[in-house]
């Protein structure tokens, strides 16, 4: 975990604080308030995508990394596996359950037509082909731990962002999906290791005596001003909102899994570009192991080590690249 923990705030600089200052410059704005993070670009399409345009996207991103993938997905949208329709009542967000390893998963998510939604789509498919590859270990070891629970979500993901990328109409709409992945990258690896570190400092002052409000005040602010860059002010009251993270209280130090599940994956998914002949069958054996094997045993047979820095800097370098390319379209 130090190690992830190190990369990542030594990439500050070269990721969350570099994109959070073109977004500013999208924005017409000087600098960012907090509450302008998440905001819509101005570069976002209106266009939807239509089910079967998702449907289709998805399959043909998974068969292209390898066909015994796409057939795996396939049967969920041909036995009504997948709950996408948007209803009243209905739960935010998405979800693959498991349910039981001698029945298929289900698929759970609210399409609304985005390419945000269909990188959804494939990112809770992967959840449901590593389920049933791992079914094979029993109700007991078929789950996964949180290290390597996001692992065949995030790939899908990748691949379908990829296919998405590779078929943009245009300079506008690439520029929007690139900078869509970034923001979610951020989101998922910079954001969630300033929460750990915000943490981890607040036990740490904690072990020394107690502390006020104002000392834990004092502790989030200077992580978020490290993590986020000079891009930002920060209006009167954020010093305080740390207190709306539930996993504090409720999970601590839970936060961390993001950002390692989505940093395995993209160093995976490097390796995967260098072009290892083997990597299909070594990503199959790895998903068919579900929760029986430690991660540094399962990475081991793509040359990959999750304690040594530069494992994690080879995923932080793909989203690193991203933000090249954007900057680059903005020249």
């Amino acid at each position: 975990m130090q190690a992830l923990r190190d990369a990542v705030v030594a990439a500050y600089p070269r990721l969350s604080h570099r994109y959070y200052r073109l977004k500013a410059k999208w924005l017409g704005l000087d600098r960012l308030e907090v509450w302008d993070r998440n905001a819509p670009l101005p570069l976002e399409e209106d266009r939807r995508i239509p089910w079967a345009e998702a449907e289709r996207t998805v399959i043909e991103a998974y068969a292209a990394f390898d066909p015994r993938l796409a057939d795996l997905a396939r049967p969920f949208f041909g036995r009504g596996w997948i709950d996408a329709g948007v209803k009243p009542g209905k739960a935010p967000g998405a979800f693959a359950h498991p349910t039981v390893t001698d029945a298929h998963p289900y698929v759970m998510l609210n399409y609304l037509g985005k390419p945000r939604d269909v990188m959804t789509l494939a990112h809770e498919l992967g959840h449901g082909v590593h389920q049933i590859l791992a079914a094979g270990q029993g109700e007991l070891l078929s789950a996964t731990p949180l290290t390597l629970a996001e692992t065949a979500s995030v790939f899908g993901e990748m691949l379908t962002f990829r296919k998405l990328l590779a078929e943009a109409p245009d300079a506008k709409a690439r520029k929007a999906l690139l900078a869509g992945k970034v923001e979610d990258q951020i989101n998922t690896v910079i954001r969630q290791i300033a929460f750990y570190d915000f943490e981890s400092k607040l036990h740490a002052a904690r072990r020394l005596g107690e502390l006020t409000v104002e000392d834990i005040n004092a502790l989030w602010m200077a992580v978020q001003a490290e993590s986020l860059g000079d891009a930002f002010v920060f209006a009167p009251g954020y010093e305080s909102f740390w207190t709306y993270i539930p996993h504090f209280v409720h999970s601590p130090f839970y936060v961390y899994a993001y950002a390692f599940g989505d940093g395995l994956v993209n160093a995976l998914y490097a390796v995967w570009e260098e072009g290892d002949p083997d990597f299909r069958d070594k990503y199959f054996e790895m998903l068919r192991a579900g929760g029986s094997r430690h991660h540094r045993e399962l990475l081991a047979p793509f040359g990959l080590d999750a304690s040594d820095p530069r494992f994690w800097d080879k995923g932080l370098a793909m989203i690193e690249r991203l933000i090249d390319e954007l900057e680059a379209m903005d020249a």
